[in-house]
Order: C-alpha cells, then structure tokens, then sequence
C-alpha cells in the first residue's frame, strides 16, 4: 500500500486564514488570504510584531478544518497509507493543542498515524502534500505543493489548490 504524509498546518487547518483574522482583529486591518498573497511584504509589517501568537496558548487549538479535507483524507486511507507529519516542535504550545485538534476533526487518522518532527524529508512516503517548499525539497517521494498565500511565487512543484483538486489526482 503506498503511503501520503499530509501536512496540517495550511493543508488540513486554514492556519494563515486563522493568522490573517488574529491579525486583523489586533491591528483593525482587513487583510483576506488573497490580499496577502499579493502584498505578502506589506502583511509582514502588521504580522512580524504579533508573530508570538503563534506561541501563546490555545492558538493551534481553533483553527477551521480546511474545506473538504475530512472526506477526502478519510477517502484516501481505503488506498494509501495516510499519515499526518507536523512541524509541530517548532512551537512546543502546539503539540497537545494539535493532536486534540486531529482528534476532534480526524478521529479516523489516529495517534499511530500522526508524526511531529522537524525535518519531514526523513519520512519514507511515496506522496508529501505540505505548503512549505522547503518540506518538498529533499523529500523522496512525489510533493503536492498545497496553496497558501505564502507560497505564491513558488512555481517548480505541483501546486494543488484544494482537496478536490488532491482527491482528482490521487483517487
């Protein structure tokens, strides 16, 4: 069975939608995913002196599901092995907050399947469905580049816009 690692943060979890609106209410600003996305710079300079919301307690724990992300991930385990791999040590908050997040939204995953790391190219999987380039980079298998505003001057991956979109491809 081939196995997927699948990313959460802006791949199953609209973590820049939930950045954007944290942002907005701390500034007043009405910054959308797509105005980010074109003036990524310019949201810096309200994002980078409110970055440590990103460490404060109960941030990871109330990001929205990506749309169609449930049906489709639970879709995908009838023909691969799916596995979640998160960067979640990166910010230490984030690893209870996250695995109450799976299971909340992902029951169906399961502990077993969930893997925090730092470096995801040390996964041994023939698909990684991530938002960061860098996760891409020295991955063995084949990377699916989920779009985010963050990576919109990416262009030498396969970029997926949707779960629709990664359930055309992969099913």
């Amino acid at each position: 069975m081939q196995r997927i690692a699948i990313d959460m943060d802006d791949v199953m979890a609209e973590t820049a939608l939930h950045v954007i609106n944290k942002i907005n209410t701390l500034t007043g600003s009405n910054w959308t995913k797509e105005s980010v996305g074109k003036n990524h710079p310019e949201f810096n300079t309200h994002y980078l002196p409110h970055r440590d919301i990103l460490f404060q307690k109960g941030f990871f724990r109330d990001i929205p599901v990506m749309p169609d992300a449930q049906e489709v991930i639970k879709s995908l385990q009838d023909k691969y092995e799916v596995f979640v791999v998160s960067a979640a040590n990166e910010f230490p908050l984030s690893l209870t907050e996250k695995l109450e997040w799976l299971n909340e939204y992902f029951p169906f995953i399961g502990w077993e399947y969930t893997v925090f790391c730092g470096h995801k190219y040390m996964i041994k999987a023939d698909y990684i469905i991530d938002d960061h380039p860098k996760n891409l980079l020295k991955f063995e298998g084949k990377g699916l580049l989920f779009d985010a505003p963050h990576n919109q001057e990416v262009t030498n991956y396969q970029r997926v816009n949707s779960w629709k979109e990664i359930e055309k491809i992969l099913m």
